[in-house]
């Protein structure tokens, strides 16, 4: 029986990871010359002579020989890829070290989950057995997200409502477009004040009858104190506070309850206000045309933009449209008057001002024109040639008495 060893060589290879990457290596730093120690960070040296030099065969207790694992039997395992149930084929080998998931498993936790209400499936026709782990990954984060929106959307409500009824009352003022929180306060604290009375002492009772007959217009203010007067010395004050006390509470609750529906209603009132505004500056530029002058696509997005999204600071603290932040910073921030007084003027008068602007235009074509004709006419009085007139020479003939000239 003949034994086929194979040579395998193994060389070590010193990669210098401070060259790769570009930074200081250790050679850079001074160090006495002493024997190299290992470090926790040194790699150590896998052994494996074993490879070359497989074992012989042995026995078993029972007398058995074992036949010793072989190099190319190692080299197979290693290379085999991993087996394992995935939905898209792709070998094992890709995720080494990473155990596959079983989708029975999954399939048995989502549905433990589903019937326990803590997970809700897709509204599809696709059973969760026929889900693959993708399918699962998408249910599972569609329901974290389904959870951390609800979560964003309850903590306001639960906020609100852990709130005194007070305070529920002046957030909700204020979420409204309130301004005058003294004045809602003030009915507030009035409302409190009255709930806190005791119809059975002495002192509160006068004062639920006295603001209760206040508030129904009894009377004067004698007429008032007079009537307390009788009902105290015939002993009815206690029962008159007891039986004003429910009607003064709901009296008061009903004036917070009637300011807050003003405040309700001026919202609605602003809301179709700014609906409205839109609408307007919409049909106003939708045609690509402003008083006459065509527009480019570019100007028409400019203006609808400027006129509609509040995207700028305001010095009031709140937020204004191009318009509003132009206006500011013409008048404050950058003084341009001109420009100021131009727009004002148009916005005041838009008639007179482009009368003004079109004579204007005619005065500066007028001259225009007449400096080209004036240009065109010394052109060519330049550019013309001069034509001499000939000149006629008479012909003349000698005086026949003039002997001296010969």
């Amino acid at each position: 029986m003949s034994t086929n060893t194979e040579t395998t060589e193994v060389s070590q290879v010193d990669v210098n990871l401070d060259e790769l990457l570009g930074i200081p290596g250790a050679d850079n730093i001074m160090l006495p010359d002493e024997e190299k120690k290992p470090s926790v960070f040194s790699s150590p040296i896998a052994d494996t002579s074993f490879l070359d030099n497989p074992p012989q065969e042995e026995e078993d207790e029972n007398g058995n020989k074992i036949k010793p694992i072989t190099k190319d039997e190692v080299a197979s395992v290693l290379d085999e890829p991993l087996k394992g149930d995935d939905d898209d084929d792709e070998p094992a080998a890709k995720t080494a070290g990473r155990p596959k998931l079983d989708k029975s498993g999954m399939h048995e936790l989502v549905t433990k989950l589903i019937d326990k209400g803590q997970l809700v499936p897709f509204d599809d026709d696709k059973p969760l057995e026929e889900y693959s782990l993708k399918d699962f990954e998408e249910l599972l984060e569609a329901n974290f997200n389904e959870r951390e929106n609800k979560i964003r959307q309850d903590t306001p409500k639960e906020f609100f409502e852990a709130l005194p009824e007070e305070l529920q009352a002046a957030a909700k003022y204020v979420a409204d477009g309130g301004e005058d929180l003294k004045g809602l306060f003030r009915i507030l604290s009035e409302v409190e004040e009255t709930r806190g009375l005791d119809p059975r002492d002495d002192q509160d009772q006068e004062h639920i009858v006295r603001e209760y007959l206040r508030a129904t217009n009894f009377g004067s203010v004698d007429d008032i104190e007079e009537e307390i007067e009788q009902w105290r010395d015939r002993g009815d004050l206690e029962a008159k506070a007891m039986k004003f006390k429910p009607k003064l509470d709901k009296m008061h609750e009903q004036v917070v309850a009637q300011k807050l529906a003003q405040q309700e209603h001026l919202k609605r009132q602003q809301q179709q206000a700014a609906q409205a505004y839109m609408h307007n500056v919409y049909e106003t530029l939708k045609n690509g045309e402003v008083g006459g002058v065509k527009l480019d696509k570019k100007t028409q997005g400019m203006l609808y933009a400027g006129l509609i999204q509040p995207n700028y600071p305001s010095i009031s603290g709140k937020q204004t449209n191009m318009l509003g932040h132009l206006l500011e910073k013409y008048q404050y921030v950058e003084p341009r008057h001109d420009l100021i007084a131009e727009a004002l003027w148009l916005l005041a008068d838009p008639d007179s001002y482009k009368s003004k602007i079109r004579e204007q235009g005619k005065n500066a074509q007028v001259e225009k024109t007449v400096r080209q004709l004036k240009t065109e006419e010394a052109r060519r009085t330049v550019s013309s040639p001069v034509v001499e007139k000939d000149e006629k020479v008479q012909r003349r003939i000698p005086r026949n008495d003039n002997f001296f000239k010969r």
